[in-house]
């Protein structure tokens, strides 16, 4: 599938609307990348999508878990939302199927911006650029059901597909070096990567249980709070490896702060987590990474982040 190159702007999320006052969006995409910045869908107008979803960190956070409204704590990492288009499930518990469906979710979350949707549609029925664009764009005021389709049009185009990895796919310029092809070489062998992170956004769209379910002080029971499937405790979605050298912290948890952390722990799983419930049988055993294979392994992960993201030092 064809990527979409999505230009991230660097500025604020107060400079970005400063930059959009007095225009118009002309699509839905463009409604949607506003409202994306827009703290008016928050309770107190304080809280925007982009409040947690931040452009310099692929559309992540660098918080374990994000605040919300009135400084309320998330209950999971808030993931990166690039490469979303061809998702099968939303959420590290898979709880909906479609991007449309996602993004109304955190607007209505106590945690997150706590907003009613009633509410929203006044806002933005009322909204003097807003009210408008929705009739303009979809021919009616704005409900929520547009509201979720602007919002998931701009979602689905923060593709990425430019980066070293691709580049040396294609056996074009600027790829990997010798040391991150043997990292990848690491990732689809030894290391066993390969086995959930496949397909172009290395994903399965599957959901693993990696050994962080304990029943206790480790007790989101992930899936299974969806499915009430026992074989489901402590499963999570697979998540995307592009642009991960800019997502940390991560885990559906957020407990570990660095890819060299991630590393260590799929090593030996046992030794972070002794007593993991229900961990999938293909990490029975540990990987025996040697230091300079590791290095390396980071070095591939690290060639998955697209150029948009990579700042110019000076």
């Amino acid at each position: 599938m064809k990527k979409i190159h999505y230009l991230t702007s660097w500025v604020s999320a107060a400079a970005m609307l400063l930059a959009f006052a007095g225009t118009e969006p002309k699509d839905a995409a463009q409604l949607g990348e506003r409202l994306f910045s827009d703290p008016i869908l928050s309770l107190d107008s304080t809280i925007s999508c982009r409040s947690c979803h931040r452009p310099e960190y692929a559309f992540a956070d660098t918080a374990r878990f994000s605040l919300g409204v009135g400084g309320r704590v998330g209950r999971r990492n808030a993931p990166s939302i690039t490469n979303m288009s061809a998702r099968a499930h939303f959420f590290f518990d898979g709880r909906v199927l479609a991007l449309e469906d996602q993004v109304l979710m955190p607007i209505q979350d106590t945690l997150e911006m706590r907003l009613t949707l009633p509410e929203v549609e006044r806002r933005l029925r009322n909204h003097p650029v807003y009210g408008p664009a929705f009739v303009r764009i979809f021919g009616r005021k704005a409900t929520a059901e547009d509201l979720a389709g602007a919002l998931a049009t701009f979602v689905a185009t923060l593709e990425t597909a430019n980066t070293p990895f691709d580049r040396w796919m294609f056996d074009e310029p600027n790829g990997m070096g010798e040391a991150a092809v043997r990292g990848r070489e690491l990732f689809m062998g030894k290391a066993r990567c390969f086995d959930c992170h496949f397909t172009p956004d290395f994903t399965a769209d599957e959901f693993k249980n990696v050994g962080l379910f304990n029943g206790k002080e480790l007790n989101d029971v992930g899936r299974f709070a969806i499915s009430r499937n026992p074989a489901d405790l402590g499963k999570f979605k697979v998540p995307g490896l592009r642009n991960v050298a800019l997502t940390a912290p991560y885990m559906h948890n957020g407990m570990f702060r660095s890819l060299e952390e991630v590393i260590e722990f799929y090593d030996n799983p046992d030794k972070v987590v002794p007593d993991a419930i229900n961990r999938d049988t293909t990490m029975a055993k540990p990987l025996n990474l040697t230091a300079a294979e590791k290095a390396e392994l980071k070095l591939f992960l690290e060639a998955l982040t697209d150029d948009q993201f990579v700042r110019s030092e000076k």
